[in-house]
């Protein structure tokens, strides 16, 4: 068995609107993530969802809305790091952390 890590999760909420720097906010974000050298970010599409102006964010007929959520996972170092940076970034979100347990799973890959 792997051994078991201290970590932390970063949960950034958002919308698939935004932007930074011209492109989606969340390749930014996750481009970032691989600047700094973060272990592991992933980019979930919600179906509808709402923040802080209680305004639904969902897919439409005209255009799409919806509810971006980047989860970020490394030790609390690299996670505290992080957070000014994307901070600076985003106009309006919500960012959470958690501590976790991390395990990294990594197997040879044979032919």
């Amino acid at each position: 068995m792997q051994p078991i890590e201290p970590a932390e999760i970063l949960r950034i909420h958002i919308s698939e609107s935004d932007r930074h720097e011209g492109k989606p906010l969340y390749e930014a974000i996750v481009a970032k993530c691989r600047e700094l050298k973060i272990a592991g970010a992933t980019v979930f599409r919600g179906v509808e969802g709402y923040g802080e102006t209680a305004e639904i964010h969902r897919a439409h007929l005209v255009h799409s809305d919806r509810p971006i959520v980047i989860t970020v996972v490394d030790t609390a170092e690299n996670i505290h790091r992080l957070i000014p940076v994307v901070e600076k970034m985003i106009d309006t979100g919500l960012m959470a952390t958690s501590a976790v347990e991390m395990i990294r799973v990594q197997k040879g890959t044979g032919v």
